[in-house]
């Protein structure tokens, strides 16, 4: 792999592990499993590896964002994960900053396309 790509790559995963916190949380207001949460995430453009999902819920259970219980009823067993009142403030609090990162994004990367249109369009001249 060359070293572009490989830089690439690393700061393309960097970028999408800052999402997926906030993606999770907002799925699991109401109890979701595993697999379901992958299909919920994967429909709405965030694809996301069992191997990385399994991990990342422990973890956010564990710091006592989400509560998880087995649901023994159905054909096999299942754990469901849901946010926990914790987990409801932190994930009103990282969708705000979302939403004021998003916009600043936004605005850079305008303003980078108008100075960029700019430069163009005087090399043309």
């Amino acid at each position: 792999m060359s070293e572009k790509k490989e830089i690439m790559e690393n700061l393309l995963l960097e970028l999408r592990r800052g999402t997926l916190i906030l993606s999770v949380l907002s799925q699991l207001h109401l109890p979701k499993y595993g697999y379901a949460l992958v299909q919920s995430l994967e429909e709405k453009g965030v694809g996301i590896e069992t191997n990385t999902l399994y991990p990342l819920l422990r973890r956010l259970e564990k710091q006592g964002l989400l509560v998880s219980e087995w649901e023994t009823g159905g054909s096999k067993p299942r754990k469901y994960y849901r946010r926990t009142e914790a987990g409801d403030e932190v994930y009103e609090k990282l969708k705000e900053q979302w939403k004021g990162i998003s916009q600043n994004m936004e605005k850079l990367l305008e303003e980078n396309e108008k100075l960029q249109k700019g430069a163009d369009d005087n090399g043309k001249k």
